[in-house]
Parts: structure tokens; C-alpha cells; sequence
């Protein structure tokens, strides 16, 4: 297995194109729990271009009801990016503010204890304060969004630094 570049550019487009909208190619889990981790998997998707199809503990779509947890669940996405073995798929480590990149992805905690949301990041200053880290999301959707303006207790910074295939 071999890393490969993620193609970030790829993840960004997307991320615009769909920010307010709904690809028919997938579900919209809006209704039933929410669909920003669903999004941000496309998002990722479009910038990884592979799927991991390893049952229960992959990382893929297929249609509404074969989907893999890390698709549209946030802690799971998580473990998955962040597990330690090379598997089919993008791969990112935990990773401050200062180094993010547009098509990396925040996990947001409202309440201090469940992580509860998962925008992507689109563009970044200099600074990389909230003011200029921006985001697109679903559930509450949202483009070019500064990460500032959510109300949220805790924040983690995911950095994809590739795509195994």
C-alpha cells in the first residue's frame, strides 16, 4: 500500500459546488440526525477518489442503507482518518489550527462532551484565527463560513495528509 497525494483542490471544488445543494448520488441524512459528515465524506471522497469497502470498520458509501458508520458519523469518520494502520482511503492526523489547509476537516463539540459536527475547511489566513479559518457544511449549510461564528466548546483540527490506495 502506497500514499498518495490528496487532492485538496479537488475537496474545495466540491465542497462550493454542494455547499447549498444536495448531489443526487447520495443521501440527504438532514432529517434523520443530520448530514455534515455525510458531506464532508463527499467532500473527502472528491479529493481521495477511493472508497475503503472493509465492512463495518471502512470507510465508503454505496447507497442510504450501505454505508459504512464512518461515512456519516462523526466520531467514527474520526477513528477512521486517524487510525494507525495504512488502509484504502484518505488518512489524517490530529493537528492544530496554525497548520490546517483548505480540505482538511474541524470536528466541533457544543456541549463540551459529544462531537457533534464536521465542516470543511475551504480557505484559511494567515493568522489561522477562527475569524479566518472558513468552512462549508451541511446541517446549518454553510459556505465560506468563518469558523467563529459557530458556539461551540471544543474544537479538533484534522490534517489529511494523504490517501492510501
Amino acid at each position: 500500500m502506497r500514499l498518495f497525494p490528496y487532492d485538496r483542490d479537488a475537496a474545495v471544488r466540491y465542497a462550493h459546488a454542494w455547499a447549498y445543494g444536495r448531489n443526487p448520488r447520495f443521501y440527504d441524512y438532514e432529517n434523520i440526525g443530520g448530514d455534515c459528515t455525510n458531506f464532508a465524506s463527499q467532500c473527502l471522497y472528491a479529493g481521495a477518489r477511493v472508497m475503503d469497502y472493509t465492512e463495518t470498520f471502512g470507510w465508503y458509501y454505496i447507497d442510504a442503507n450501505r454505508k459504512a458508520p464512518a461515512w456519516t458519523g462523526v466520531v467514527y469518520l474520526y477513528n477512521y482518518l486517524t487510525r494507525e494502520h495504512a488502509a484504502v482511503g484518505p488518512a489524517a492526523r490530529d493537528t492544530s489550527r496554525a497548520e490546517l489547509l483548505p480540505g482538511d476537516v474541524v470536528q466541533l463539540s457544543f456541549d463540551g462532551e459529544r462531537w457533534t459536527h464536521s465542516p470543511v475547511v475551504v480557505a484559511v489566513g494567515k493568522a489561522r484565527t477562527f475569524d479566518d479559518i472558513l468552512v462549508a457544511a451541511h446541517s446549518y449549510d454553510a459556505d465560506y463560513r468563518p469558523l467563529s461564528t459557530y458556539e461551540f466548546t471544543n474544537a479538533r483540527f484534522l490534517h489529511v495528509f494523504g490517501v492510501y490506495k
